[in-house]
């Protein structure tokens, strides 16, 4: 199998980091450099307006010498860290603080244009050619009587402000490599939290589709992955449980067919070749018929059943009297009852009952459960059939004192071709599909049956049915 998901979060967790380094090296870097270079040329911008008003206007009123001035602009040119020029309008450099005296005549800036500057205040490069270096150059207006006599011009290296922006970045690489260290750290928590589970859960399927039911998931935790564990162990012990049932249920059936069908073909080839001799056929001529019938009575019962399974069968819902259906149904045993001298005792509410159900099918649930208390009871015992009313709904009760139910076989009894060893010696009849149709039926009508049985004491079936509206 592909782990597929777990490659794709190794190049999740490695885009992440390549994507953050290159957004740093470009982005990061350069809107910190220009943020700095505009917050360096707005300082010094500040600062040649200072000057200009100060300083650079006495010396074009002479009433300062360039000397004076210039002793004045060192100082601030050491705090500032660049270099303070004072130019004309025709770009003659009158006073430069980096000059160790003045020159005769002053050193001019060729093609020097106050309007390159456009609609800033300041500029970077090599100042039309006059230094080697790249440099942030701000200048400000030397104005005399509303008259623009030369400017005040400060230059200070650029390498200082990629030295900061620099610095900055270092920083931003740093938190870069703290988060991609958290990451990772993610990276192993989801590899221990989501992706072992997750890759057992897929195993334990991948051995579920493959018929084999046996493994569980040894997930625990209590989210949904541990919730989907759960399911799917639940669902591999139910799919093992049917396939034990279906196994069951085709060796119960083959087992229940199998035995008549041998002691048809015996019985009728001993009389064809003459081993039964022609006064004793009628005999096991009538055990073959009542071999058939227990086929017939299966495959009936087999129908049934698979028309209920199905959950398409239709049901004929009617109002009826639930008394008047119980004691017509243990009028059917009264022939049976009287061979075994037992009795019934009919408490039934009312001398009417109306209920709401299928009766034909409640006839049938009636007709089963009745039929096994009477096969499963003692001679000369009684059995009781009652009938309540309680909250809207009406429980019938079926009651023997026979031989009880095993307590390891009251969650079976419900099961197809399930018989309890100590009912296995009672009736040869018996399909063992009498109390699954009795539940299907029940539950086809939304209601619930329940038992309750003591091994040696008897057995009481209750059953409900809702109880008909006026």
């Amino acid at each position: 199998m592909k782990r597929t998901l777990y490659l794709k979060l190794l190049l999740g967790y490695l885009l992440y980091g390549t994507i953050g380094f290159i957004v740093i090296a470009t982005f990061t870097y350069h809107m910190t450099y220009r943020f700095l270079e505009r917050q360096e040329a707005s300082k010094l911008y500040r600062e040649s307006n200072l000057i200009s008003a100060n300083y650079a206007t006495d010396i074009f009123d002479d009433e300062m010498t360039l000397e004076e001035v210039k002793l004045q602009l060192d100082t601030i040119s050491s705090y500032l860290s660049g270099d303070i020029w004072i130019v004309n309008t025709k770009g003659e450099i009158i006073l430069n603080t980096a000059a160790l005296s003045f020159s005769e005549p002053p050193e001019t800036v060729i093609d020097f244009d106050v309007t390159d500057f456009g609609s800033k205040y300041y500029q970077t490069g090599t100042f039309y050619g006059y230094f080697q270096n790249e440099m942030l150059s701000v200048f400000s207006p030397i104005t005399v009587n509303y008259k623009v006599r030369g400017y005040v011009l400060i230059h200070k290296p650029t390498s200082m402000i990629v030295a900061m922006a620099n610095r900055l970045t270092n920083i931003a690489y740093e938190t870069l490599a703290l988060l991609f260290l958290a990451a990772f750290v993610v990276l192993i928590l989801f590899t221990y939290i989501v992706y072992i589970p997750i890759r057992k859960i897929t195993k334990a399927a991948a051995g579920y589709a493959s018929g084999n039911f046996d493994e569980q998931i040894p997930v625990t935790s209590s989210d949904e992955i541990g919730y989907l564990a759960a399911s799917l162990n639940y669902m591999a012990n139910e799919l093992h449980t049917l396939e034990e049932d279906q196994r069951k249920f085709v060796s119960n059936v083959s087992h229940d067919f199998r035995s008549p069908l041998t002691s048809i073909k015996g019985y009728a080839e001993a009389m064809l070749d003459g081993t039964i001799p022609f006064e004793m056929q009628e005999k096991y001529l009538n055990i073959i018929v009542f071999e058939t019938e227990r086929l017939n009575k299966l495959t009936k019962s087999l129908l049934e059943l698979n028309k209920f399974g199905s959950h398409g069968v239709m049901l004929d819902i009617t109002s009826f009297d639930i008394n008047y259906a119980i004691r017509m149904t243990v009028q059917t045993f009264e022939g049976i009852c009287k061979e075994k001298h037992i009795t019934f005792h009919l408490i039934l509410t009312g001398e009417k009952l109306f209920v709401s159900g299928d009766l034909s099918k409640i006839q049938q649930v009636l007709y089963n459960l009745i039929d096994n208390a009477i096969k499963f009871s003692h001679t000369d015992s009684a059995i009781a059939v009652e009938t309540t009313e309680k909250n809207e709904k009406i429980f019938i009760s079926i009651k023997d004192s026979g031989i009880g139910i095993p307590r390891e076989s009251l969650g079976k009894i419900w099961e197809r071709f399930y018989k309890t060893d100590l009912s296995r010696g009672k009736d040869k009849k018996g399909t063992g599909l009498g109390l699954s149709i009795v539940k299907e039926i029940i539950q086809a009508h939304g209601e619930n049956i329940n038992v309750i049985s003591t091994e040696g004491v008897g057995t009481e079936f209750i059953f409900t049915l809702p109880l008909a509206k006026a």
